[in-house]
């Protein structure tokens, strides 16, 4: 019986599902970003320092305790918080800056929704540093996810970025005190529309009418290259820290059009809504697929990490791979060529040949060939059929008495002579292929 929210994808999903956790590693990797993977259980203070989530975090418990355990554990909601408690576990073993990147499941407890779970696939990339962090790293994040998705048959990314620094300098500039306060009803913006945030903003945090409507203003600014900053300049709000957000996020707005035009847009309204970020918060929308949200999300922390008065600033950039594949799945938008990783099926003639067709599998796979031996010797019309039902593209067919083994290509039935230790598929059949629509 499913269980809502706890995705199994058939074997065709999984492949798709593979190949985009390949292309992530590899890509992560040629940046420099080293593997790990961290706990999935931490102590439940430790997921309930930042941020509200109390509601979502799942939490652990035995059936056969008798009473509830010290030391309560719960399920990690998100990979950037248990990264945190590993770096400041393990700071005097690590070369810092330290690049790090982490395939693994996450738990949240929410309301399940299409592309929205509560076991769900992650792939983060964080960078932490002692003491300080240097901002190029901000603007590194933007093209390593880029990359990524530029490298699957995904729509088209925007990565939208904003800067806390602007937000809460600018409310601060206004003379709104509760800056956190007006940055999680701003976030609201898209959920809820614009005249609920200005009720909100009055209604919570004192703004005027007019203090609201600058907010709003502020939120509605975008621009893919340094426009934004004379945008916000008209608003005729001024503080310091507005000044440092303005010039750190035309870094990465600049720097992501020299090497990747139109891959960044900078959006006032985002706000991200963990508490722990300190400066560029990211999201990332797919081009057609807007309507779902999110599917790429992070940002700088930089008190997230810290080990009596030392800390560890970082920055870091997660894709949800179940959240974004779960909205394609559900659009069917992506398809895979065939539904096992099978290129050669070795036909039965007699079960008594079995180990011969073993034979000829075992060297097709030695030349990396993946080959199966047909499931029972039934009529070659039956065995091409196994084949056909799974897009199985080709079937091998042992000699008799002396003649040649042959192979056929059962989509165009051309058949042709083959010996194991030579043949060669073309190489857009050697693996199942993605396709997006």
């Amino acid at each position: 019986m499913p269980i809502s929210g706890f995705p199994e994808w058939m074997p065709p999903q999984r492949m798709i599902e593979q190949r985009v956790i390949d292309r992530a590693r590899a890509t992560f990797e040629l940046y420099g970003y080293a593997p790990l993977e961290t706990r999935s259980v931490e102590p439940i203070e430790t997921l309930l320092s930042k941020g509200e989530t109390s509601k979502e975090v799942y939490l652990l418990s035995r059936l056969q305790a008798e009473k509830a355990e010290e030391g309560q554990l719960g399920l990690h909601f998100d990979l950037t918080v248990p990264f945190a408690r590993f770096v400041t576990e393990n700071a005097g073993k690590l070369q810092f800056p330290f690049k790090r990147y982490q395939i693994q499941k996450v738990w949240r407890g929410e309301r399940p929704q299409e592309g929205r779970y509560r076991e769900f696939l992650q792939a983060d990339i964080d960078v932490v540093n002692r003491g300080t962090l240097p901002f190029h790293y901000d603007t590194e994040m933007p093209l390593v996810i880029g990359d990524v998705l530029s490298g699957l048959p995904v729509p088209r990314a925007r990565i939208q970025v904003n800067n806390r620094k602007v937000c809460e300098g600018f409310y601060r500039g206004l003379g709104l005190a509760q800056t956190d306060e007006v940055l999680r009803i701003i976030d609201k913006l898209d959920k809820i529309g614009p005249n609920a945030v200005k009720e909100q903003l009055v209604a919570k945090v004192g703004a005027t009418e007019a203090q609201a409507d600058t907010c709003l203003a502020l939120a509605d600014i975008s621009s893919e290259d340094g426009s934004f900053v004379d945008a916000v300049r008209k608003l005729g709000v001024s503080d310091p820290l507005l000044d440092e957000g303005l010039e750190e996020l035309l870094r990465v707005v600049e720097t992501a059009r020299d090497h990747a035009p139109g891959l960044v847009v900078a959006e006032l309204k985002i706000a991200r809504g963990l508490d722990y970020y300190t400066g560029t918060v990211y999201e990332t929308q797919l081009e057609g697929y807007e309507r779902f949200g999110s599917i790429c999300s992070g940002g700088r922390y930089d008190n997230l990490a810290t080990v009596g008065n030392e800390s560890f600033p970082g920055v870091g950039i997660s894709i949800g791979v179940s959240r974004m594949l779960g909205i394609l799945f559900g659009q069917q938008a992506l398809a895979v060529s065939r539904s096992v990783p099978t290129c050669v099926v070795v036909a039965l003639p007699h079960e008594e040949l079995r180990a011969d067709c073993d034979r000829t599998a075992g060297a097709l796979r030695r030349r990396g060939i993946p080959a199966e031996v047909a499931p029972t010797a039934a009529k070659f019309g039956k065995q091409i059929q196994y084949a056909d039902k799974r897009g199985i593209p080709y079937v091998w067919f042992p000699g008799r008495d002396g003649e040649p083994d042959t192979v056929k290509d059962i989509r165009s039935g051309e058949q042709v002579e083959a010996d194991a230790a030579a043949w060669e598929p073309p190489a857009a059949d050697l693996h199942p292929v993605i396709s997006g629509s």
